[in-house]
């Protein structure tokens, strides 16, 4: 049995400890980057997911919409309405976000730093705005998904510059800074797209309340036995992601047969990925929709890199509900959802275990 930094990376199935098996690999500080350092062949229990959806994809044919955002005005917003309500995720170029290769390769020294550099930050406690761990539900889901993680609280309060890991502190402030002129853009569009002003969702605080998470999905011994990132829909208004060129993203998609399919959504040079939140999709009415997607664990010898900003409202209290938007509510049309706090919305978001569908169906009349 190999260890790393205290961590087991083969266990016994008989009398297996799960409880002491997370609070070890969580105590070591070096996330699932420190088992495949360790030189580990097969795939600790605490990662072995007993059920596991097919990993095939639809055909070929079909995939995710890509929008030109240099396009005129009218076209943008049909097309990316369109997107939003058909599939929920879409990709858009000739979005002028700079930095692309710059900001991945940053995340990425900071995850392959040596591990006595890296677990310096593990924490669980966003402390400054910033933490470095594991799994957000690692305690609280079924089985842990194979990736690491830097998360920073961007805003309404901006975190401190400090807590941020040097090796790659520049340019995730930076890419934060460009991010919102996108999310900007791609808030209007999709305003309009509801028949409103371009400026609603940004007036509504969409644009403040943005978190940002650096997610590291390392070689996997057992590619078949777990996934990256567990079938999950975003709790939020909007999520803006760059990808690198490994891959491994898929949506859920439901085909003409009414048979539900993965969509791989293939990494595009130079695109940002677009998914729909449940909040906007609560928000819209359901004119929008929010998307179950994953990622699957990949046996590529290069560990893949994201980075994803969700967008939040930022105005938040006992007295600013949220719920479906006035003027998309008729009596032909009525509310599907009551109205809520950010406060109870993201507690019950929480409470649960990410790879679940109940955030919408909670707020449901």
């Amino acid at each position: 049995m190999k260890t790393n930094a205290g961590v087991k990376v083969m266990a016994s199935p008989d009398n297996f400890d799960r409880a002491a098996a997370l609070k070890e690999f969580d105590e070591a500080k070096t996330g699932v980057r420190g088992i495949f350092e360790s030189g580990a062949t097969t795939l600790p229990p605490i990662f072995r997911h007993p059920v596991l959806r097919p990993r095939s994809s639809s055909p070929s044919s079909v995939s995710v919409p890509t929008i030109d955002l240099s396009l005129p005005r009218p076209d943008a917003v049909a097309l990316a309405s369109a997107a939003a309500r058909d599939w929920g995720f879409f990709q858009v170029v000739n979005h002028n976000l700079p930095l692309f290769d710059r900001t991945i390769s940053a995340v990425r020294a900071f995850h392959e730093q040596p591990p006595s550099v890296r677990s310096a930050f593990y924490s669980r406690s966003p402390e400054g705005g910033v933490s470095y761990s594991s799994n957000v539900d690692l305690y609280r889901s079924s089985a842990a998904s194979w990736r690491d993680t830097i998360q920073l609280v961007m805003g309404p309060t901006p975190p401190d510059p400090a807590r941020i890991p040097p090796v790659c502190r520049e340019e995730l402030l930076a890419w934060d800074e460009h991010v919102v002129k996108v999310g900007r853009e791609l808030m209007g569009l999709l305003s309009e797209g509801l028949g409103a002003d371009a400026g609603l969702l940004e007036g509504m605080s969409c644009l403040e309340g943005r978190v940002m998470v650096c997610h590291y999905y390392p070689p996997c011994p057992e590619p078949e036995s777990t996934v990256g990132l567990a079938e999950h829909t975003d709790p939020g208004v909007l999520t803006v992601l760059v990808q690198d060129s490994v891959g491994g993203l898929q949506i859920k998609w439901k085909q003409d047969d009414g048979e539900f399919v993965w969509v791989d959504v293939h990494p595009v040079p130079g695109a940002l990925v677009i998914n729909v939140g449940d909040l906007l999709q609560i928000m819209s009415n359901d004119t929008y929709k929010s998307v179950e997607h994953r990622v699957l664990a990949s046996s590529h010898q290069q560990a893949r890199v994201s980075i994803a900003t969700f967008f939040n409202p930022g105005k938040r209290g006992e007295s600013v509900f949220y719920g479906p938007l006035p003027a998309l509510v008729s009596p032909d049309k009525p509310a599907k959802y009551r109205n809520f706090t950010m406060t109870e919305f993201m507690g019950t978001f929480f409470k649960g275990q990410l790879a679940s569908r109940s955030l919408v169906e909670h707020f449901k009349l």
